[in-house]
């Protein structure tokens, strides 16, 4: 499965972006989706995790804030986030998961000014 990541800016605090993730070659159909960011200097940090039934389980420092959605016609998958905060700027990525096998495309940049 390939990956595009899009959605990413330069966003004040207290604003809103929508991040997606297009796969070519296959669908999420059969897939858990995780999305994770990397800060510059940090280690990858898991941001959520979407079980193929559609439940989502979010880090704490997000939650309530971020929102993952499918979207079958699209062959998509969005993380709407809200109330940016300047920690949450990071290069964002969609990783489809099956078998244990994480499948990664290029992250999208996230920039969050204050």
């Amino acid at each position: 499965v390939q990956l595009q990541a899009s959605g990413g800016g330069l966003v004040q605090a207290g604003g809103s972006l929508r991040l997606s993730c297009a796969a070519s070659g296959s669908t999420f159909s059969g897939y858990a989706v995780d999305w994770f960011r990397q800060a510059p200097g940090k280690q990858r940090e898991l941001v959520s995790s979407t079980t193929t039934g559609g439940s989502t389980n979010y880090v704490g420092s997000v939650k309530g804030r971020f929102t993952v959605s499918r979207d079958v016609a699209e062959n998509a998958v969005h993380l709407q986030m809200n109330s940016l905060k300047p920690e949450d700027t990071a290069v964002y990525y969609c990783s489809p998961v099956r078998n244990g096998i994480h499948y990664w495309g290029q992250g999208t940049q996230v920039t969050v000014s204050s």
